[in-house]
């Protein structure tokens, strides 16, 4: 509507964005909703069934695709994928008729259409559509319309409306004879001439409806805004032409400014007109539901209604529970899933270009449980849990440590006792025949004190088993380091005087007095005090202690022994190392003297086991963990220890009892 009396303008319908520019248009006044608050309404309606993640997730879909302006593009280039593959439940359709025209193809000549259609078309496209196509398609669309309320006599108003009552009316004759198929002239002029019974409610409601539009009802408030502001400004219809000729053009365009600015009445209907700051009427929508009847009759019926001057909460307060028997959303709200959902024990992970509701189902890590449907993250078991074969549940981690109880410690455990009793028989053996020539010859007291060693090494291996405790933490490696070394120095001491005897002759009685028993005790008392020093030194600095690892098994927690200075430890395994060799190297060098005085062959062949046996710990030590890594020392400390108990007393075991005749000086000297 253009006045010309006082330039402003009002519009009844959407226009384009450049008139929203006050600037260059100050007078130019909106009176029906904005056509960018439809995207809005959509929006408000899918939020409606949706939560809060729903929510969040359409506003930044709407923030990041409307300012882009390639939505149109999208469908152009996607709807034929869109559509047909995809496992959405709700469709958006936003635009005019003709980029509608796209979908409808794809609709009809691409199977049923089982989404529930959201758009703000205008409805004649769409009833014409169903129309021509007699399809179901569309069946259940829910569309969001300008609000429109019929107007007391409009109906009866188009009920009695035809072109004889009005002649002058060119459109609506023209509009006649298109609608009914006929003609007004002559019938010799051409076709049929029109029934003068004719009405317009005759006319199917795709083609002309008696229900006031949304459009109309906008032309409607729009011509009683510029009645009431010139009724305003010109209270007297016959003062018009006098204010006019009168040059009070300037005077007239700001008083009707101003009365448009802050209109606000009430229509003949009863419902408030007013427009906001920005010259624009507030946005307020109907919720229709398109229903296609079994016999064709179609059918829009309101569920609903959309204000946006209304509080959030109650935007949508009006919408209905129920619909229409037969549409989508008869059974309730929809819900659009690529896939499904992800079951207890599994996770969500999005796919990487596709939209949220679009991911793969993960299962969880070891350790990890989720014991809800749809859950996004797993969560972690407690340090002493882990998660079952189906991750939806946490079980408490089983404690494990060496124990007598199972085959392993049992087996260990009898291999020391025996070994233990074993050398206490030879022991045994050996006090009884102490004065016979076989023992005397080489040292008896050295042999004690070795026998007494071995028995001490075998029986340390049994602190090793069963759950470890603080005191057994501090004593099992400090005892088994110092048993060890006092019978590594016995056999150093027993061999090292032998290599010294045959040589004193040549090297004068100063050699001698290594020799003698003071020597021997010497050496196996300073070589073992060496070893308490370390073992001193690793106690005041970094003691061992009780540790309970939850980490390095999934499933169990080790109980252990945590040795606090590996650098004490291993200092401790490498004096070890040293005396052995150098009691190797001895027994090595002695071999050849006579088999009558001395047993360096047979101490040659123990060393050997023993440095074999403790070599091959080290790596297996290093690559072994929880009761396996105790294993692995308990068997090293058997194996060195019987290598030397067999290598150097089982041959003279055999002699003692089974053949005496060898154990006489009188063979000694014979040999």
């Amino acid at each position: 509507i253009y006045l010309s009396i006082c330039l402003s303008y009002i519009t009844y319908g959407p226009f384009d964005p450049i008139l929203h520019d006050k600037v260059q248009f100050p007078s130019l006044y909106q009176v029906a909703p904005r056509f960018s608050s439809l995207p809005w309404g959509m929006v408000r309606l899918m939020v409606h069934f949706d939560d809060m993640k729903g929510e969040r997730f359409l506003w930044d879909l709407t923030r990041e695709m409307i300012p882009s302006g390639k939505f149109n593009l999208y469908i152009a280039q996607g709807i034929y994928s869109s559509v047909t593959a995809t496992s959405a439940a709700v469709m958006a359709a936003y635009g005019d008729a003709g980029s509608l025209n796209l979908l409808r193809f794809v609709i009809e000549n691409f199977g049923l259409f089982k989404m529930v259609l959201i758009t703000t078309l205008h409805w004649d496209f769409i009833l014409s559509m169903t129309y021509e196509t007699n399809s179901y398609d569309f069946h259940g669309t829910l569309t969001l319309a300008n609000h429109a309320k019929d107007v007391p006599g409009f109906r009866d108003f188009l009920r009695t409306l035809k072109p004889a009552k009005y002649p002058e009316a060119i459109i609506l004759k023209e509009f006649w004879e298109s609608a009914f198929d006929c003609s007004l002239s002559l019938p010799e002029k051409s076709g049929i001439k029109c029934s003068e019974n004719a009405s317009l409610e005759m006319l199917p409601v795709h083609l002309f409806s008696l229900t006031m539009s949304a459009l109309s009802y906008s032309v409607y408030n729009a011509v009683y805004a510029v009645a009431h502001g010139l009724q305003d400004l010109l209270p007297g219809a016959s003062s018009l032409a006098g204010n006019i000729s009168a040059g009070t053009g300037s005077r007239c365009l700001v008083r009707l400014h101003e009365f448009l600015s802050k209109v606000q009445f009430d229509n003949t209907v009863g419902e408030p007109v007013f427009l906001d700051e920005n010259h624009r009427s507030t946005a307020k929508f109907e919720i229709l539901n398109f229903v296609i009847s079994p016999n064709g009759t179609c059918e829009l019926v309101k569920v609903g209604e959309m204000d946006s001057q209304a509080p959030l909460t109650k935007m949508l307060s009006s919408v209905n529970a129920y619909f229409v028997s037969g549409t989508v959303l008869s059974t309730g709200a929809p819900r659009s899933w690529c896939n499904r959902s992800c079951g207890p024990g599994f996770r969500k992970r999005a796919q990487q270009g596709e939209a949220v509701c679009c991911y793969f189902c993960v299962r969880c890590p070891e350790g990890e449980i989720s014991n809800q449907t749809g859950r996004c993250q797993c969560v972690k078991c407690g340090e002493d849990q882990y998660s079952n074969m189906e991750r939806h549940g946490c079980l408490h981690k089983a404690v494990t440590f060496l124990s007598h109880k199972e085959p392993l410690g049992l087996i260990l455990v009898c291999t020391s006792l025996s070994f233990s009793l074993l050398t206490a028989l030879v022991f045994g053996i050996f006090i009884k025949h102490r004065d016979t020539p076989i023992v005397r010859a080489n040292n008896r007291n050295l042999s004690y004190t070795l026998l007494l060693s071995l028995m001490l090494c075998f029986l340390c291996a049994l602190t090793f088993i069963d759950q470890p405790t603080p005191a057994s933490c501090l004593l099992r490696q400090m005892a088994f380091g110092v048993v060890f070394t006092m019978a590594v120095s016995s056999i150093l001491a027993k061999t090292f005087p032998v290599v010294l005897a045959f040589r004193a002759t040549s090297l004068g009685s100063r050699v001698r007095r290594w020799v003698g028993p003071r020597a021997s005790t010497s050496t196996v008392l300073s070589c073992s005090l060496v070893q308490v020093t370390i073992c001193m030194i690793w106690l005041g600095t970094a003691p061992p202690f009780l540790e309970v690892d939850v980490h390095s098994e999934p499933r169990l927690i080790i109980v252990e022994c945590n040795e606090g200075s590996v650098t004490a430890f291993y200092c401790l395994l490498g004096y070890l190392g040293v005396l052995a060799l150098v009691s190797f190297t001895v027994a090595f060098l002695a071999r050849r003297l006579p088999n009558s005085f001395n047993e360096a062959k047979f101490i040659t062949f123990g060393m050997l086991v023993f440095c074999s046996v403790w070599a091959s710990f080290l790596p297996a030590y290093q690559s072994t963990k929880g009761k396996a890594m105790v294993a692995v020392e308990i068997f090293s400390i058997l194996a060195s220890g019987a290598g030397l108990l067999s290598c150097i007393f089982f041959p003279k075991c055999y002699v003692i009892p089974l053949q005496p005749n060898r154990n006489t000086w009188e063979w000694l000297k014979r040999k």
